[in-house]
């Protein structure tokens, strides 16, 4: 049974798996857009700036547009769970009701580089405790809580004991769906927390990315900045604990005291990163050579809090995000 310990306990661990903190997802892409600013010559600012015009705007106002859209995806109201027993489906655990305490829909957002291909047939997964190489007693403990909960599939689909079926939404054939491109996915895959194999988070950035193609709204680009967790060496490693919360904190409070956003180091990232094809609309490679760099650089983060181990990688990851992000705005700006 489900104690009132074991809630406790998941709260006193800080259960927090938004990777970089919401306010440095926004940093980020609003860093991103004064550096293209800054070079001009050597970035597509200049089509961003045109672009600016078209929209009645500015290029700082659509920084800000686009950098809260990368805020935003830690909020998305997109992914439930329900109890296996009970059959009510709820979008984060009791004890996500404190503040800034992880929803479900975080769980979209990881690449496991510690292990190979995985069920869909991604080349990286995403979050799968039963394939976790790396864990702590966050990851575990929620494993427990969640044990035999399944995914929601709407009205009809999966149910509690005597079928009860308290539906809220219908992530499995909506929000699941989203993510499966190129892969393939059945229903059984999520009826187990402990062993649901979450598709990963470039995936989720090729989904916005599309619609930012069809729709050409800077919000939807915005979302497709969400992927900078990639540069997060927790969401690489694949856990929600091991200082997790301690260094998206550490990260936002020195955020600007260690100059983690050097451009400097910012013009030297943007060469670890192969440009996207023009007449690509793939942006995955660029995403996971983003996850590559974070599991081959960041690790220590996982288990040191030592200061100056957190200034040497936050000085890696924060530059390569934001480098990032600006190849996706020099390619985004081919496609208007």
């Amino acid at each position: 049974m489900k104690t009132i310990l074991a809630s406790i306990a998941l709260m006193t661990c800080s259960l927090n798996a938004t990777a970089f903190s919401q306010e440095t997802h926004k940093r980020i892409v609003v860093d991103a857009v004064e550096y293209m600013k800054q070079n001009p010559n050597t970035t597509a600012y200049q089509k961003l700036e045109i672009w600016a015009q078209q929209l009645n705007t500015t290029p700082n106002a659509l920084a800000q547009i686009m950098g809260q859209a990368a805020y935003d995806v830690d909020d998305f109201e997109d992914t439930f769970l329900c109890g296996a027993i009970t059959g009510s489906c709820v979008q984060a655990p009791v004890w996500g009701l404190a503040k800034s305490i992880v929803k479900y829909t975080s769980y979209w957002h990881f690449q496991n580089h510690s292990q190979g291909t995985d069920a869909h047939g991604n080349d990286f997964g995403g979050y799968n405790y039963d394939k976790l190489t790396v864990w702590g007693a966050v990851d575990t403990m929620a494993a427990t809580w969640l044990k035999g909960d399944y995914l929601d599939d709407g009205q009809g689909g999966e149910t509690g004991w005597f079928s009860a079926d308290k539906t809220k939404y219908n992530t499995y054939n909506i929000t699941e769906a989203h993510y499966r491109i190129d892969s393939q996915s059945n229903y059984p895959m999520y009826k187990d927390f402990e062993k649901a194999p979450f598709q990963p988070i470039d995936n989720l950035g090729q989904y916005w990315y599309q619609s930012f193609i069809e729709s050409k709204n800077p919000q939807i680009l915005g979302f497709v900045f969400h992927t900078t967790d990639l540069l997060q060496p927790h969401h690489t490693w694949t856990t929600s604990d091991l200082n997790h919360s301690g260094w998206e904190s550490w990260v936002k409070d020195y955020y600007d005291k260690e100059n983690l956003n050097s451009f400097t180091f910012v013009s030297q990232a943007l060469d670890n990163f192969t440009p996207i094809n023009t007449n690509s609309n793939d942006v995955r490679p660029l995403l996971t050579q983003g996850g590559a760099f974070s599991y081959a650089q960041g690790g220590i983060v996982l288990n040191s809090t030592n200061h100056f181990d957190r200034v040497n990688t936050g000085q890696q990851v924060i530059p390569n995000a934001i480098a990032m992000v600006i190849h996706l705005l020099n390619h985004a700006m081919e496609k208007l």
